[in-house]
């Protein structure tokens, strides 16, 4: 199957058709290279229909799950007008219809404000970033049963399917600093209705959220046919825990421990 094809059944799975074998089934050849081609053509289809990339989502930077989703590297991804909402009321409810087997990750998203500088220093990364706000990035799979590899995963809008966002805390001279210190160590805790269902640390997201900002940063340095990082822009981190399968009626909070970030509710219809 050329690529264009694998486009154009990725595309309509994404917009609420039926689901598809893993590309790598039929194509052991399609590697991540090419994913990344494929995608480059899905964010074209997009733009044509008029849809607008507002940011970036990293996906299975959380290296405790690597193993059991059967992937080796993080991946990246547009997150577009219509996928992001914000909820500055710290409230927000989602239809899942159209979603394939769609999970919840508690993420940190930040708002840039300028291009990421050239250092791993976390604090002077910071001084680049507007906010940050707690996130729900829900994600779902195109491929049956949440079985793929890492092309297959990377192609397939690297499982974005919607980005809840919070109410920003602004990034200033007078914060940055201890922000930058906690990235590693605060514990975010993930309840569905009233009740925990797991905890995760910031480390977990690529040694801190801000790690991960960096490392996007790096892969789309290497990658000319995409525009780095701008101002303007949201990225959206990578999952603190594991991903929950989520259903309707039910009502999901995450708290963020010693950063501070305003909690999200997410109700789903």
């Amino acid at each position: 199957m050329n690529d264009s094809r694998i486009a154009e059944q990725i595309l309509a799975a994404a917009d609420g058709g039926a689901q598809l074998p893993p590309i790598t089934d039929a194509d052991p050849a399609f590697d991540v290279a090419r994913a990344y081609a494929v995608l480059r053509d899905l964010h074209e289809r997009r733009k044509a229909r008029g849809w607008r990339a507002i940011g970036r989502k990293i996906g299975f930077t959380n290296r405790t799950l690597w193993q059991r989703y059967g992937v080796d590297r993080p991946m990246w991804s547009h997150v577009w007008d219509r996928t992001v909402q914000f909820a500055p009321d710290g409230r927000a409810t989602l239809a899942l219809a159209g979603l394939h087997e769609p999970r919840i990750e508690p993420e940190v998203v930040f708002g840039l404000a300028a291009p990421l500088p050239p250092t791993t220093d976390a604090a002077a990364l910071l001084a680049a970033v507007e906010w940050m706000a707690a996130g729900f990035e829900i994600v779902h799979s195109v491929f049956p049963g949440w079985k793929f590899r890492v092309p297959d995963c990377t192609a397939a809008f690297g499982l974005h399917g919607a980005l809840v966002v919070g109410a920003p805390t602004p990034i200033t001279r007078a914060n940055r600093e201890a922000l930058a210190s906690m990235m590693p160590t605060f514990v975010a805790t993930l309840s569905r209705d009233g009740t925990v269902v797991e905890t995760g640390v910031g480390a977990n997201v690529l040694g801190g959220p801000v790690d991960a900002l960096a490392y996007l940063r790096d892969v789309l340095a290497a990658d000319p046919a995409m525009p780095p990082l701008a101002a303007g822009e949201i990225v959206t981190t990578g999952t603190l825990t594991d991903a929950w399968p989520v259903a309707a009626g039910q009502s999901w909070t995450c708290d963020y421990g010693t950063l501070g970030l305003r909690a999200t509710t997410l109700m789903f219809r």
